[in-house]
């Protein structure tokens, strides 16, 4: 929550630096990173409020929790991040086709300042999101790298004009417009991952083989284990919910298919901390099959 609010802070107070500044002294690719900034602000909002909503603990309308309100939260991140890289895109190229303007050093000073500083908040909430397996802050996170995608290429665009200016290369007038060409290409590509990754949470899309397969050797070291009938398991924001159907001998009573169901329970939440619900339905096994 502290990384998010972080985040929040930060995306207002770079995006009326760079929107100030690239305004003053017309830089196309600041203007463009600028807006991007104000588009931060309301993704980073929605992972705020989703972080607080997937926290609640699950009720009657939402038995299973409330850890999707951080996917949801990262599929408007991503929807976010698509619409500034088109505006970027579309802004660069109309400033492609003006008379190159001649480019100044405040510009240059406040790209680094937004490289660097994205730099640090994208280092910190990708390790706080990783730590507590939150989507949303992952999602900020990546955002936070769409912006350093950004920042350096309007320090790569303002420099290579300022050097060319000094240096009398004609050529490196509309560095300022490219940068925001390649920016627009960059973060399109972050969002249409993140998109992705959000869509298959949301569809359900089962983990990977090798998780399951594990959870499978865990359930199989119980001795009463005979058959394993079907294993599916599903990301639900920020945990896991595994769906085992298993065959146990025919003759055990109700108490102990409870019991046995209870241990498979505890063998897959112990191989991995990231489940928090396990629904077993116990199917009769006889000798010979």
């Amino acid at each position: 929550m502290i990384a998010i609010w972080i985040s929040l802070i930060s995306n207002i107070v770079l995006t009326l630096l760079k929107t100030g500044v690239g305004l003053a002294f017309g830089s196309s690719v600041l203007i463009a990173d600028g807006i991007h900034n104000a588009g931060d602000i309301i993704a980073t909002v929605a992972a705020l409020t989703s972080s607080m909503v997937s926290k609640k603990p699950a009720d009657d309308d939402h038995p299973y929790g409330h850890g999707k309100a951080e996917v949801v939260a990262s599929a408007f991140v991503a929807v976010i991040l698509a619409l500034a890289a088109i505006w970027i895109g579309y802004h660069s190229l109309l400033t492609l086709m003006e008379p190159a303007v001649s480019e100044s050093s405040l510009p240059l000073i406040a790209a680094v300042i937004s490289l660097l500083w994205k730099l640090a908040l994208y280092v910190y909430t990708v390790r706080i999101g990783r730590l507590e397996k939150s989507k949303s802050v992952l999602a900020t996170a990546y955002d936070h790298l769409a912006d350093v995608y950004a920042s350096l290429a309007a320090v790569l665009g303002i420099g290579l004009a300022l050097a060319g200016e000094h240096l009398g290369w004609s050529w490196t007038a509309y560095g300022d417009p490219i940068a925001g060409i390649i920016v627009s290409l960059l973060v399109l590509k972050l969002a249409v991952e993140m998109g992705k990754e959000s869509i298959d949470i949301l569809m359900e899309r089962t983990i990977s083989p090798e998780r399951l397969a594990r959870y499978e050797k865990a359930v199989f070291a119980l001795e009463p284990i005979k058959r394993m009938d079907r294993i599916r398991a599903r990301e639900h924001g920020h945990y896991i919910i595994v769906d085992i159907r298993v065959g146990i001998p025919s003759h055990y009573t109700i108490q102990q298919g409870h019991d046995i169901s209870r241990e498979i329970k505890r063998c897959i939440i112990e191989c991995d901390e990231d489940v928090i619900e396990v629904m077993v339905h116990l199917n009769p096994w006889n000798e010979g099959e």
